[in-house]
């Protein structure tokens, strides 16, 4: 436990890097496409997490073995298909998992029962 608390989900970490793994395996435009959206979902905020990019990857990976091209994926707006595409995942965001742990923490400093944290 106390590993985790200084480094975080070795789980989570080992799905972050099969996720970069299976990015750079797609072809160059998909992979390109993938990058711009994790790089646009990372740095407007907290997003759904490692399980939302396994899902975009698959997504590509998919498109890629069928040669969708990606203007049918992705649509005329990229921005409101990465905004779409990471609504499906806002329960299990970083934002909700933190205020639970915040919950929690304030919860055993007054003593009271403690939520599971997802």
């Amino acid at each position: 436990m106390f590993v985790e608390k200084v480094i975080g989900d070795l789980g989570d970490k080992r799905r972050w890097r099969q996720y970069r793994a299976r990015v750079r395996q797609l072809p160059q435009s998909h992979r390109a496409a993938v990058e711009a959206f994790e790089r646009y979902q990372t740095s407007s905020g907290p997003g759904g997490g490692v399980p939302m990019f396994e899902d975009l990857a698959h997504l590509f990976e998919q498109s890629a073995a069928d040669r969708t091209p990606l203007r049918e994926v992705v649509g005329e707006g990229p921005v409101e298909f990465i905004e779409t595409f990471a609504q499906n995942y806002g329960e299990d965001s970083w934002r909700n998992r933190e205020r639970e742990r915040l919950i929690n923490a304030s919860e055993r400093a007054t003593g009271r029962e403690i939520r599971a944290v997802r």
